[in-house]
């Protein structure tokens, strides 16, 4: 008998010297370390921090899912 899950969503942001990709990827690492069964990861939003008109960070706002686990 198949039964039903939960799903909890969390949102970091990753930030980069490099890139948006390395940004979020970051944001995944740093949250597998505490979170289990993580199942998605989805970009939501892209921003750089730009000083003296140069880009300096990318920044990737990611919003995590991972299986809720109801303590019995």
């Amino acid at each position: 008998m198949a039964t039903d899950s939960v799903y909890r969503i969390t949102e970091l942001v990753g930030t980069s010297s490099k890139s948006w990709e390395d940004a979020a990827a970051n944001a995944v690492k740093a949250a597998s370390k505490t979170l289990r069964d993580l199942r998605v990861a989805e970009v939501i939003k892209l921003d750089m921090v730009v000083e003296g008109g140069k880009i300096t960070s990318y920044r990737a706002r990611v919003a995590l899912s991972f299986k809720y686990e109801h303590k019995k």
